[in-house]
């Protein structure tokens, strides 16, 4: 089971993966500075926005729905 920050984390990583960009031309595209981005991604945040998570889904050209639609978030596979 994942918490909600390291799914946070392996998603985004998923995502830079799968549409071959990286985490800077990421972070440009979202508006967020690289160095949160980095933090989110190393998890070294505790408590992530979901602005910030909108900002994300937006830099990846997805809507917030899109971006939550993975395993990753199904309840089942949360600790909360």
């Amino acid at each position: 089971m994942n918490n909600v920050n390291h799914a946070l984390a392996l998603r985004i990583q998923e995502l830079l993966e799968e549409k071959k960009i990286t985490r800077y031309k990421l972070a440009m595209e979202s508006g967020i500075p690289h160095s949160t981005l980095k933090n989110i991604i190393h998890e070294t945040v505790m408590d992530n926005l979901l602005s910030t998570t909108i900002l994300i889904a937006s830099g990846f050209g997805m809507t917030v729905s899109e971006f939550l639609d993975s395993p990753l978030f199904d309840e089942e596979n949360l600790n909360i």
